[in-house]
This record gives C-alpha cells, structure tokens and sequence, in this order.
C-alpha cells in the first residue's frame, strides 16, 4: 500500500484504509477500505479537502523512494550475518513477502 497525494490519485486505484476527516477521526468514514477510485469521487474528495489517500499496492513512483529491488537488497545485507540461522530465513521470507505485497507485487501470501 502506499499513500500518495490527492493529486495523484486517479481512477481505477483501490483504497487500501478509510478516508476520514483528519479533523475528526472517529466519526465514520467518508470512503471505506476497498473502494474504486472515480474521477468524480477524486474530486468530491478534492472538494471535501482530503489531502492524500492510501491505496492498494504502489502505483506510484514517488522520487526518493526506493524501489522493489533496493528494498529487497536493504532486506538481504540486513540478514546476510544470520543467513545460516534457520528461524531468521524464515522471518526474512515473511519480511520478503511482505515487501512485495506492499510494493502492489504478487506472491505476498
């Protein structure tokens, strides 16, 4: 998942939390997790003053973030003194996964 500004959001993305007000958060939400972003419901949003949104996977590339592969080459040299540790190769992999999935890749169980 990855939250991204407003501005560029666009149709077709999938909402991966609740869209609230920030000025309260408790009240029920404006959108919920898993709704289809529209270009009329983009620019409600855009109207009501939400800022940025969370969506599924990471369909946008944001300078300064690191890809797919700098995350997955930051994984292994951070595990690469216990790599013969059976437990901690078993973390890493779930670490793994979980980097993939929130990358938008497939595989993440």
């Amino acid at each position: 998942m990855q939250t991204i500004p407003i501005a560029l959001a666009s149709p077709e993305m999938i909402l991966a939390r609740d869209v609230r007000r920030s000025e309260n958060p408790q009240v029920p939400p404006i959108c919920g997790r898993g709704t289809v972003l529209t270009e009329s419901l983009i620019e409600r949003l855009v109207n009501m003053g939400i800022k940025s949104v969370t969506v599924e996977g990471h369909p946008v590339a944001v300078e300064g973030e690191k890809t797919l592969e700098d995350l997955l080459a930051d994984l292994d040299h951070r595990f690469s003194k216990v790599a013969n540790v059976p437990l901690m190769g078993r973390l890493k992999e779930i670490y793994r996964k979980n980097i993939i999935r929130s990358m938008g890749g497939e595989g993440g169980e």
